[in-house]
């Protein structure tokens, strides 16, 4: 652990430790080049028993993979603004994103014993949703490898961030491999099965998918989902999520239910196709409920309009009298 204090680069002062696994560490840290800003610093862990090789090659494919994430610019991810290598530790330098986790939004709902509302889940998962379409659209396609709640900010304007790259992926477009940027294995709640073991070559966008519906079902429920390798021996372990919040509809339930296939070939193709699985109903109920209003208001507004009419002639009636008093 870096003390408070401690200086990297001639530039990231130490302020505090704010994420600790076992990936690496995460420290709060001020840019003394741009006064009053605050960054994120991730020490990325290597393996102590790597030999000097490993570690060569392992920097050099930080370096590499971390200018991609730098590239990255979506107003839903943080931005990634620096790396570098420091006393044999590598560094990724990003924003600092303030507000409340959705981990933190769930023990909120348990502790005073409701729910989440659904429609804002589902604006949620909509800003979610864009920021995946637009990290798997890039050359080569980036996966982030670690959706869960806690990983999810909601600043106080409502705008998500979806933080932490430490699991990132980058694809190579030219076959199935996947070269993984730091190593790691995501979190059993949210994990798919391909993802899991050493050999996780085979994971993808669908690997992203699961993740995201996984974390969709803990927002409505409450509860963390049966892990993959649970389902996998135990069918019936995830238990639908109308059985735990009624209030769900029945859209979103199969909606969140696909993407948590446990075959990567039964989820939705991409982001967007899940997207539309997961919105399109809502957005054109949202749209019918408007609809309604509107017309419910124009009729109110033809039932009166004679009405209107006299009031507004009585008005001017009462201005002229006035007038023409004085």
């Amino acid at each position: 652990m870096l003390a408070r204090g401690t200086v990297l680069r001639n530039r990231y002062k130490i302020m505090e430790p704010i994420g600790q696994g076992g990936m690496g560490s995460v420290y709060l840290a001020e840019d003394s080049r741009l006064e009053g800003r605050r960054c994120a610093l991730k020490a990325v862990r290597i393996d102590p028993d790597a030999d000097a090789q490993a570690v060569s090659d392992l920097q050099r494919q930080f370096s590499r993979e971390a200018s991609i994430l730098a590239r990255l610019d979506h107003p839903n991810l943080p931005k990634v603004s620096d790396y570098f290598t420091h006393d044999k530790q590598d560094y990724l330098v990003m924003d600092f994103v303030s507000g409340n986790d959705l981990r933190e939004m769930i023990t909120e709902a348990k502790r005073t014993n409701r729910f989440l509302d659904e429609g804002e889940v589902l604006r949620w998962a909509r800003q979610i949703c864009d920021a995946l379409d637009y990290m798997h659209r890039q050359d080569p396609p980036v996966l982030h490898r670690d959706i869960k709640p806690s990983n999810i900010k909601i600043q106080a304007s409502g705008l998500i961030k979806l933080v932490d790259f430490g699991l990132v992926k980058v694809m190579n477009r030219d076959d199935s491999r996947t070269i993984t940027v730091l190593q790691g294995r995501g979190t059993a709640a949210y994990t798919p099965l391909e993802q899991y073991g050493e050999d996780d070559t085979h994971t993808d966008v669908q690997s992203d998918i699961y993740a995201l519906a996984a974390t969709l079902y803990h927002l409505l429920t409450n509860q963390t989902p049966a892990e993959a390798k649970q389902r996998f021996l135990k069918p019936d372990s995830l238990q639908p999520i109308r059985t735990l919040n009624p209030a769900v509809s029945e859209r979103t339930e199969r909606a969140v239910f696909a993407g948590m296939a446990m075959h990567p070939d039964d989820r939705p193709t991409d982001v967007v196709e899940f997207r539309e699985l997961l919105l399109l109903g809502h957005n054109r109920a949202t749209d019918a409920i408007e609809a309604d209003s509107l017309t419910n208001n124009l009729a109110a507004l033809s039932e009166n309009r004679v009405w209107l009419a006299a009031a507004a002639e009585a008005t001017i009636v009462a201005f002229v009298a006035t007038a023409f008093s004085k």
